[in-house]
């Protein structure tokens, strides 16, 4: 597939950006799941990642995370090659994310599904133990967190427990607690009502600006990535058909395209 690059911000070497990839590619078996995919994302901004169902934005950021090891390609983080680099490993470079499923420890309160993120990333060492024996590591760090997004009021009700839309947030606390450059949300609004995605979106926004993070998203919302981000790229098929402003992007034909007519009325 030919991509198409509409974006004339953007000059700089994905080797060199806060986090790029170069030819980045994942086949299971026959399939081309993500072909070839150069991404470039600059310091501080909020960059979405778009596209159908299937495109393989979820399996890009299992290869940038290294969920999955590419085919072909390398990942930058900062000017440095991390493709090697073990999923383990990333959150200690400056490179977090959150899930598109909740993937949290439901048997733990809120305030200890952060701190056990926390002590990991200080110390080295994960133990869930800690807490159970009354270690108090990191509450000081924990509850600063919650307090960022809004759910230290519950911090001691346990994960499992939890409304959908306190958990997504409780996955952007627990990504946060990892103190991260670079900041990964995959589809962070996903199966929340219109009140709840305003709020996740304004929270993202207070996050990016308070913290100075660059943020990475995957989003299917379109008037949120329409109105919160700095460039997008479409994603079609496992390639990058489109980076772009949100202007250029509602404006440019072949993402209406592909999407099958489904993005027209909302861009």
């Amino acid at each position: 597939m030919t991509n198409i690059t509409i974006d004339t911000t953007a000059e700089l070497d994905p080797r060199d950006a806060v986090l790029g990839t170069v030819n980045l590619t994942r086949r299971f078996g026959g399939v081309t799941a993500v072909d070839e995919v150069n991404l470039v994302v600059e310091p501080g901004e909020l960059h979405a990642i778009i596209g159908p169902n299937g495109a393989g934005k979820t399996t890009l950021f299992n290869l940038i995370t290294h969920v999955l090891a590419p085919s072909e390609g390398s990942v930058w983080l900062e000017g440095r090659d991390i493709t090697d680099f073990q999923q383990e490993r990333r959150p200690h470079l400056g490179l977090a994310r959150s899930f598109q499923s909740n993937q949290l420890f439901n048997d733990l309160t809120v305030i200890e599904n952060v701190r056990v993120v926390a002590q990991t990333t200080r110390t080295g060492t994960f133990r869930l133990d800690l807490f159970r024996d009354g270690e108090q590591l990191c509450e000081d760090s924990a509850l600063s967190i919650l307090e960022r997004v809004n759910i230290d009021n519950i911090r001691e009700e346990k994960a499992r427990n939890l409304s959908h839309g306190d958990q997504r947030r409780l996955g952007i606390a627990m990504a946060l607690a990892t103190e991260p450059n670079v900041l990964l949300l995959d589809e962070p609004t996903s199966g929340m009502g219109p009140n709840e995605t305003q709020a996740t979106a304004d929270l993202i926004a207070s996050l990016q600006s308070e913290l100075d993070l660059t943020v990475l998203l995957i989003e299917h919302d379109m008037s949120i990535v329409l109105s919160m981000s700095d460039r997008i790229s479409v994603l079609n098929q496992g390639a990058i058909i489109a980076t772009g402003s949100p202007a250029e992007i509602r404006g440019n034909e072949d993402v209406q395209n592909a999407y099958l007519g489904g993005m027209k009325e909302e861009l």
